[in-house]
């Protein structure tokens, strides 16, 4: 009997999807927080917030891409 890679759970898959998922959201509302602070706080229009929402969706997919990237060397052995 040859012992089963945890990978291979389907409850690790749905795991990372949730966690990359939440990952992405977070750094999604971080940045509009923080770009509706600075809209608020230097008196402009919603310049601030919708570059926070970018740089915060840029931010999140390049750490749920290194996250995955990770995940996959480590299931290399």
């Amino acid at each position: 009997m040859s012992k089963k890679n945890r990978r291979d759970n389907p409850l690790f898959a749905a795991g990372l999807v949730g966690a990359l998922g939440i990952q992405v959201a977070f750094c999604i509302f971080l940045g509009y927080w923080i770009g509706s602070y600075l809209d608020n706080r230097l008196g402009s229009g919603r310049g601030w917030t919708i570059g926070g929402i970018l740089v915060g969706l840029a931010v999140g997919l390049l750490s749920a891409i290194l996250l995955v990237k990770k995940v996959m060397e480590d299931s290399d052995g």
